[in-house]
């Protein structure tokens, strides 16, 4: 620090010549923009004043993918999700034989930047859809999606979508009719790891207690592992989970991605 004072010093002076910062190179690199020498930034606080606000029970270091301290892409914003998403998709793409075959993704809830890097990938037809967010191709209720027929689907998202739904099961059981045999999804949810069961309390309907008791205040449960694996296999889907072994420990850190980061993949 005292260099530093004694050389501003010396500038000022005109015994010496300013000389600019270059910008910090990183290790890090976004596979969703594909981006090297990108800076991660941190989760906004203000998720942790609600949860001490309104003394959230579950313990959100036990929440199996997140990555607090580098949660967000310093040049497009995606999430450490997505990021594990595209990674997932770059590793498809190195093993599909035939690119000229092109596959049909349902894109549910669709994060903006994970579309656009989709729409990226050579070989895919997208397919945006919501019941509520302006800008998506369909405007269609993931608890009855009767505007897809049966097996219209190569490929599926449904991100951080489940746990806004009061009937979850309808809403995996039109994942699975809307996916073609032989197809795969994604399927996600906020999981914390201390659970043993899924947590779900129909006396709590207030936005203060979804705050305490979920998480947040559009959640209406919160997922155990094993209770959110159980789930997606009663309604048909095999089940994968790819975490740090699958993917590899460098991979983790050069994307940002916490070790204690899952993929979960269903197949029909």
């Amino acid at each position: 620090m005292l260099k530093r004072v004694k050389n501003a010093i010396k500038v000022l002076l005109g015994k010496s010549k300013a000389v600019s910062l270059e910008k910090k190179v990183t290790p890090y690199y976004c596979p969703v923009c594909a981006q090297k020498n990108v800076h991660f930034n941190q989760m906004s606080f203000s998720f942790f004043r609600k949860w001490d606000k309104y003394e959230f029970i579950h313990s959100v270091f036990l929440t199996e993918t997140m990555n607090m301290e580098f949660y967000t892409c310093s040049n497009c914003g995606a999430g450490d999700r997505d990021r594990l998403y595209a990674l997932y998709f770059n590793k498809v793409n190195e093993q599909r034989s035939n690119t000229n075959d092109t596959q049909k993704i349902l894109d549910i809830a669709p994060a903006k930047q994970l579309t656009q890097f989709l729409r990226t990938l050579k070989g895919y037809q997208v397919r945006t859809a919501d019941l509520f967010m302006e800008g998506v191709d369909d405007k269609v209720d993931i608890t009855n999606m009767d505007a897809y027929a049966e097996n219209s689907f190569d490929v599926f998202i449904c991100s951080h979508v489940l746990e806004h739904i009061n009937n979850d099961i309808k809403a995996m059981e039109e994942l699975y009719r809307v996916l073609k045999k032989g197809g795969w999804g994604i399927a996600m949810v906020p999981i914390n790891l201390g659970l043993q069961e899924v947590y779900e309390n129909a006396a709590v309907q207030t936005e203060a207690d979804r705050w305490k008791h979920f998480g947040q205040d559009d959640h209406v449960r919160m997922y155990s592992k094993q209770g959110f694996v159980n789930r997606l296999a009663s309604v048909g889907f095999n089940v994968q989970q790819l975490g740090i072994a699958f993917f590899g420990e460098d991979e983790f850190i050069k994307n940002g991605i916490h070790p204690r980061s899952v993929l979960y993949i269903v197949n029909k």
